[in-house]
């Protein structure tokens, strides 16, 4: 647990993280690559330390790069902004103002107890009955943001409320913190398991049509990872409750209490009315508002407009939500850094080098070894949209290069474009929206996210492997 005060700045830590940037910086550019871009580079990996070993606050340390970036000259002070424009960062924003509106109407308390009449026998159940809602909403929702941020994540907050769970007081491992986790990685399986369930995927399958002629079907997609979805939907939980388990694990009486606790809060309220519409709006725009040219984020900003409009929410309720603010400037910055390291040359670089470093082995190792770099170079990127615009295309290229299948090559990159988001609070637009309720320490988000990882490997290479054989892939 981090006790580190607000404002506080550790200079030893600090110090270290400099160290760390300076070092990378007056090491000379690789050949092939430009000094801007491994100057960037340096302060990119110096942001990364000072986020994982927190000398000063998440924002504080964003801050502080994006100053460093402009007064060295590497971007313009414009480019260096360039990240608050970032749609997507604003659709998770939105979704903390969007679950503030659940929580202050009292609706997702009474949701909350509808769901532990249902399901409150058992806390893993708790877990599942979220992954199964991501999984039936998955298809029809391209905004995994939108899904988990606005729908999922409103609902466990108030579950966890419900059991007494709450940042800050101690409390948070009681149930709180379990369902955050497996519901973020529940809905990184449930993205990858879909075309329309991540904005990306499409993009994924434009570019293998492009460099390999091969056709990815919405059907032949949802076929491959049947098998190894499910199977990763099955065991992460349990992975999760064996490694972090909760501390409340059986509430026999929680049904009971449930329905008492619904009659006690009677009949349902204006309000409550009026963020059920929301909802229901909501819904209906993320899934069908792309075929009006409406964004998922346009449609979050008409949602909360209604809020305000309402008197749901006010104002102050905005001002308020810390977290919120507090994620757009890291994200923002992280964002930008990510993607002028792509504009500079130095992905396009990395991906190059991988290429030439494997080219003499045969193509089950070459697609092995390269699915895998392309999964933990996701710790450089702040997007999937981001990373698979940068690196799918060229690492795909290499892997069908070396004689792999070429539909069996770009799907498995395109199931590790979503599931390579296991890794950090910051990988996808989710990440930040769970990681930003304070439940689960980055510590643990990270060591358990590699863990859970290494079970993708295993699972979507070995049973995956083995269903797509039969499929005739390979």
């Amino acid at each position: 647990m981090n006790t580190q005060k607000q404002g506080e700045v550790n200079w030893k830590l600090l110090l270290i993280c400099v160290a760390i940037g300076a070092a990378i910086w007056f090491i000379p550019a690789p050949s092939g690559l430009e000094t801007d871009a491994w100057h960037l580079f340096s302060i990119f990996v110096a942001t990364i330390v000072a986020l994982v070993i927190k000398p000063i606050p998440m924002g504080s340390t964003a801050i502080l790069a994006l100053t460093i970036i402009a007064l060295t000259q590497i971007l313009t002070l414009e480019q260096s902004l360039s990240g608050f424009q970032n749609t997507t960062i604003w659709l998770i924003v939105i979704a903390f103002f969007i679950s503030r509106g659940f929580i202050k109407t009292g609706l997702g308390t009474r949701v909350s107890y509808l769901f532990v009449r249902l399901f409150g026998k058992k806390t893993l159940g708790l877990s599942y009955s979220m992954l199964l809602s991501d999984l039936i909403l998955a298809p029809a929702m391209p905004s995994n943001t939108a899904r988990a941020g606005g729908i999922i994540f409103p609902i466990i907050r108030s579950l966890s409320e419900t059991y007494e769970s709450r940042v800050g007081d101690g409390t948070e491992r009681r149930i709180g913190a379990f369902l955050v986790k497996v519901s973020f990685q529940g809905d990184m399986i449930t993205s990858a398991m879909f075309v329309t369930a991540m904005a990306a995927n499409p993009l994924a399958v434009q570019i293998t049509q492009e460099i390999t002629g091969e056709t990815i079907t919405w059907g032949g997609w949802a076929l491959a990872a049947l098998v190894p979805g499910l199977i990763s939907l099955a065991l992460i939980p349990f992975v999760i409750y064996k490694l972090y388990p909760p501390e409340l694990k059986e509430t026999p009486e929680a049904s009971a209490i449930a329905v008492e606790k619904l009659k006690e809060m009677g009949p349902m309220k204006k309000e409550e009315r009026y963020m059920i519409g929301v909802f229901v709006l909501l819904l209906s725009l993320w899934i069908f508002g792309g075929n009006f040219g409406i964004s998922a984020t346009t449609s979050a900003f008409v949602g909360l407009c209604v809020l305000l409009l309402s008197g749901v929410l006010t104002w102050s309720d905005i001002k308020k939500e810390q977290g919120a603010w507090d994620t757009l400037v890291w994200f923002s910055v992280l964002v930008m850094m990510a993607t002028y390291l792509n504009e500079l040359g130095m992905i396009p670089w990395f991906s190059d080098l991988m290429g030439n470093a494997v080219g003499q082995l045969s193509w089950m190792m070459t697609l092995v070894i390269l699915a895998i770099v392309y999964f933990y170079s996701h710790y450089f990127f702040a997007s999937n949209t981001a990373h698979v615009s940068a690196m799918y295309a060229a690492f795909l290229s290499v892997i069908v290069a070396s004689g792999a299948p070429p539909l069996l090559s770009a799907l498995i990159l395109a199931f590790f474009s979503n599931l390579f988001s296991c890794l950090t609070h910051y990988g996808a637009g989710p990440a930040p929206v769970f990681f930003g309720s304070g439940y689960v320490s980055q510590q643990k988000w990270w060591s358990l996210g590699f863990i859970i990882s290494l079970i993708h490997i295993v699972v979507w290479f070995g049973a995956g492997g083995l269903w797509w054989k039969a499929l005739g892939l390979w």
